[in-house]
């Protein structure tokens, strides 16, 4: 099989203050956006680290930091915790429907609404149409919104895109209202489940970062595993039910 990687271009940012992690710098390696991606080159890139930004594909590159570390769940291997058992058990109720990604307003409104209740302190507040285009949406991917609905009413939506041994977890947005559901939880066991369907090998979930709250969620869904010194390897399971 051709390594699509092979003379590919890349470019490094300059620093910037990091996301997660305070009063740390950050860069960013992306694919040189002239690059013709493709669904191979795209999940070679996955392999190696890579997430999906819009049209960009990036990963962290940060002078003497390597606290970003990609995630992936062999989705076989996965059996769901006491925890997440009572998180499927309450979401019962939720009607499931697997769409090809596009903007529409209902979407947006939900997303709209999670950004000003969780991201208020970031830089995706306040959310756009433009800035939800360019941050979820891209021309060459193969992007689906898993939604989830209640009573009719869209509670919840995964952006995944597909890629040749898995899904990429893109971003999950949803509904904060209702924090006794554990909605984010919900629809990672969700998309596990559709890779499960689908005879896919893994879920990319994107960076697990020990030391930020926001980034340490997905070393919960076992067994993980971690890409460290360009291989993957399993992450030992953290207590808990």
């Amino acid at each position: 099989m051709k390594d699509e990687t092979q003379g590919t271009r890349f470019y490094l940012t300059p620093a910037h203050p990091c996301s997660y992690l305070p009063d740390r710098e950050a860069q960013t390696m992306f694919l040189d956006p002239r690059e013709r991606t493709s669904t191979r080159l795209y999940s070679e890139l996955t392999q190696m680290g890579f997430r999906r930004s819009g049209g960009h594909l990036y990963r962290p590159r940060c002078n003497g930091c390597q606290a970003c570390i990609p995630t992936r769940l062999p989705v076989a291997e996965f059996a769901p915790r006491r925890a997440q058992r009572r998180t499927l058990k309450r979401n019962q109720d939720l009607e499931l429907q697997l769409t090809s990604a596009q903007f529409t307003p209902e979407v947006f409104a939900l997303y709209e609404r999670y950004i000003a209740a969780r991201h208020q302190d970031g830089d995706m507040y306040p959310a756009d149409a433009d800035q939800f285009k360019s941050f979820l949406l891209c021309n060459w991917s193969e992007t689906y919104f898993l939604g989830a609905r209640l009573d009719g009413r869209l509670v919840a939506v995964a952006v995944m895109d597909r890629l040749e041994d898995g899904l990429s977890a893109i971003y999950t947005f949803f509904d904060t209202s209702m924090p006794d559901r554990s909605l984010g939880r919900q629809m990672i066991l969700e998309q596990i489940q559709l890779c499960k369907n689908t005879n896919l090998t893994y879920l990319y979930l994107g960076y697990w970062i020990e030391a930020s709250p926001k980034m340490r969620y997905k070393a919960d869904f076992q067994p993980v595993e971690t890409f460290v010194d360009g291989r993957w390897t399993r992450l030992l399971a953290r207590d808990g039910s």
